[in-house]
């Protein structure tokens, strides 16, 4: 193999692309540093379908080398919010984990990037996990990530032979505004993307949701425009 092959080569990486804000961010940072990534979307039976449109045009948008969209059903199961309708979103902050947690969702969608980083060779797996601003999901943590950084050396043919997957959470320490600041730098149009946990059909934004509370306070202290359009009669304010 050309040495320049061989190079581009081990810069793959998979992205996790969830069609919200901090995916986007984390895409367009994996391919600052030089990577040839792959974007991975999960079709897993969340209450709405607006955020696969939402990945699929950030991929695009920023220049994935490939864009996958895996069926993986977690509706079944229910315990979430997200994915089950009789569930409400609710309209304020609650203490402890939210009922937008979707029981091991980030766990399970590791596991599936980790089989395709595998087959790719890939040096690195991205996720667009944030431990500051965000709901208090157990599977955002630092902590999280490491033990699964673990389970990559061990659970893997790549792992064993010393070529363990990374595990990169770029985010997981920056405050909501200091990610949009960076994707900002970095050219991610952030009307492309979506976060609301109960968007209208037409897809405006409740501004009422943990997710639309977080993202508004996020382009507030940033100090930049929210793109983000909202049910009408509400403008979300901070």
């Amino acid at each position: 193999m050309p040495v320049g092959a061989e190079r581009a080569h081990h810069k793959r990486a998979v992205v996790l692309v969830s069609g919200g804000l901090d995916s986007a961010t984390a895409l367009a940072l994996a391919i600052s540093v030089g990577h040839a990534c792959y974007a991975l979307t999960f079709d897993y039976g969340q209450r709405h379908r607006l955020e696969l449109d939402a990945a699929r045009r950030v991929a695009q948008h920023l220049g994935a080398a490939d864009y996958r969209v895996v069926k993986l059903d977690l509706a079944w199961m229910g315990g979430s919010a997200l994915t089950d309708p009789s569930i409400p979103v609710p309209e304020a902050p609650s203490s402890g984990i939210p009922v937008t947690y979707v029981p091991a969702r980030n766990t399970v969608f590791l596991a599936v990037a980790l089989g395709w980083a595998e087959v790719l060779e890939a040096e690195a797996i991205y996720i667009g996990v944030n431990a500051v601003d965000y709901s208090g999901y157990p599977d955002c943590r630092p902590a999280f990530i490491q033990a699964f950084q673990a389970l990559a050396g061990f659970a893997t043919r790549a792992g064993v032979e010393g070529r363990a997957v990374h595990i990169r959470a770029p985010l997981i320490a920056m405050s909501k505004a200091e990610i949009i600041r960076t994707g900002a730098r970095l050219g991610v149009d952030y009307a492309l993307t979506t976060s609301c946990y109960a968007p209208s059909v037409e897809g405006e934004a409740c501004g009422v949701c943990d997710a639309c509370r977080l993202r508004a306070a996020g382009f507030n202290e940033a100090g930049i425009a929210d793109p983000t359009v909202y049910k009408p009669g509400f403008s979300q304010k901070v």
